[in-house]
């Protein structure tokens, strides 16, 4: 493997799963030339008029989608934690004989775990997504046969429009679906809210099956997913575990430490000028965001002060905001918690977003970049304000990007991170794996203070006569060092063998995974 130092000084490789690669050039100076990619024509001649789709199996399904090997099959991710479709789809792969699938989700679940041993056989060459927990383990030790490609939800939807990645058979889990193929997530027992993760894969992939457990009458509405971008409807008894399929993290913090971090986001954007009329920001899952939403929202009513619109993953925190008025929108990418699908389903104001609208860097803007404040977690940060999402500090792959990356774009980046977990600290001299350039960082917030770039001297000028506990990122890593006992030790990786790389938003190599020694 060949590799190059790409401008943010970083060693990537020059190719992997026999692809040519570009390196990161530097925030906003990579513009790509040509044009999108197109999905084949279809003819009406083809398929029934009377516009009956459903297919008796997925067997029978992938069977007329023509699966063979080394394919390109996606899925998405927004049945969580209670996904059995993907499961159930690699089982029939498996017992079909199908070899060397290229795995396109959204994003991957504990759940998924049972596909390790498709990627021990063979079934599957290697996964292009993000690769939570067991996966991600999986990947860290060298045992998956390709290399991994990590991208941010934008990154997904650039891959496939940019035609870097050609899905040829998309499967759709669908809570609800007539058989048209039209379907949405917000009706049925497995509802889910959005299916907007799914958008592009309707649009690009050469051929695409719906999966439901909920067949409605001619039309399914709302149509988040269009049938005319469908071939195949598929009925099963199951999507998954309606328990787990809304399972983000729902519950606010009852840390100390992490609550005193989400009360300092809300004094911080109140002493920065943030917190006024039409204002906006980004609050997702986790129990330090959902913390800070109460807060902010006692500010708002204490200053008489409406939102134009808040971003979402929705939990029952925003759409409390919308129902009392505070906000005039939720914009939203995926829902959390039932309160989430409910208001989807019930509220115009409620409105499914996609990586296309909210995140796509190839595109004429997107959403990321209008929001006045996003709030972000992150598993290590450096001194240079760099930041790490997916790897711990020993090493391991353990999460994937979502949407982290895109988000960085808004006007206000805050990294909400405790100052060290476990007695390791979060803040270190460089970081495992670079996400995040430091140059889009603005605020980092623990509980032991607020660091703010000096880039933003805005910032740094706003809250100077405010009695907020302002400190250097050095500063803080050094009262954290004594308490933890210094520096934390390096992983032990083979700096020789890559077994994932990070993308950027716009395509290029942020970054590569090693293989951990130990």
């Amino acid at each position: 493997m060949k590799f190059i130092k790409n401008t943010a000084n970083r060693l990537v490789p020059l190719q992997v799963n026999g692809q040519k690669l570009t390196p990161f050039k530097g925030v906003g100076n990579y513009i790509p030339k040509g044009k999108t990619a197109s999905a084949k024509i279809s003819s009406c001649t083809n398929f029934d008029p009377g516009g009956n789709k459903l297919v008796k199996s997925l067997k029978d399904a992938l069977i007329k989608a023509g699966i063979k090997d080394g394919m390109t099959i996606s899925t998405h991710h927004h049945l969580r934690n209670g996904d059995i479709v993907t499961n159930l789809l690699f089982d029939i792969i498996k017992g079909m004989g199908i070899k060397n699938i290229r795995w396109f989700p959204s994003a991957s679940f504990p759940c998924h775990s049972h596909l390790i041993k498709y990627l021990e056989d063979g079934t599957i060459h290697h996964i292009e997504g993000s690769m939570n927990g067991p996966l991600g383990k999986f990947t860290s030790l060298g045992k998956m046969k390709g290399v991994g490609v990590l991208r941010s939800h934008g990154g997904r939807y650039q891959a496939i429009q940019d035609g870097d990645v050609h899905i040829d058979i998309a499967v759709i889990a669908a809570p609800s679906s007539d058989h048209f193929g039209n379907a949405n997530g917000v009706n049925g027992k497995s509802a889910c809210g959005g299916l907007g993760f799914a958008l592009a894969d309707s649009e690009y992939a050469d051929k695409v099956i719906v999966v439901t457990d909920n067949l409605v009458p001619f039309p399914c509405v709302p149509w988040q997913i269009q049938g005319n971008n469908v071939d195949y409807v598929v009925q099963v008894d199951s999507l998954g575990d309606s328990s787990k399929i809304v399972s983000g993290t729902t519950e606010i913090t009852k840390s100390p430490d992490r609550i005193l971090i989400a009360e300092y986001i809300a004094e911080f954007m109140e002493a920065v000028g943030i917190i006024k009329d039409g204002f906006s920001f980004q609050a997702g899952a986790g129990g330090t965001s959902l913390a800070f939403i109460p807060f902010i929202k006692e500010k708002m009513k204490a200053k008489n002060v409406k939102a134009s619109f808040v971003r979402g993953g929705s939990s029952k925190y925003l759409v409390e905001l919308l129902e009392e008025g505070l906000t005039n929108y939720i914009l939203d990418g995926q829902t959390f918690d039932l309160d989430g699908v409910r208001s989807m389903r019930d509220n115009p104001n409620h409105v499914m977003t996609s990586p296309f609208t909210s995140y796509n860097y190839h595109g004429k803007g997107n959403f990321a970049s209008i929001i006045d404040a996003a709030i972000l977690g992150a598993t290590e940060v450096d001194l240079n304000f760099n930041a790490n999402v997916v790897t711990h500090s020993d090493g391991y792959l353990l999460h994937g990007i979502g949407g982290w990356q895109n988000c960085l774009f808004s006007k206000c980046t805050i990294l909400a991170i405790p100052s060290f977990r476990d007695r390791i600290p979060v803040i270190v001299d460089n970081v495992t794996t670079l996400c995040g350039p430091g140059e889009l960082i603005d605020v980092v917030i623990t509980e032991r203070g607020i660091a703010i770039n000096p880039r933003r001297k805005d910032l740094i000028s706003a809250v100077n006569n405010s009695s907020l506990p302002i400190r250097t990122l050095k500063e803080i890593q050094q009262e954290v060092y004594e308490i933890c006992g210094g520096v934390p030790m390096k992983p032990i990786l083979d700096k020789k063998s890559v077994v994932a790389i990070v993308k950027w938003v716009d395509g290029t190599v942020l970054d590569s995974i090693y293989k951990v020694l130990g």
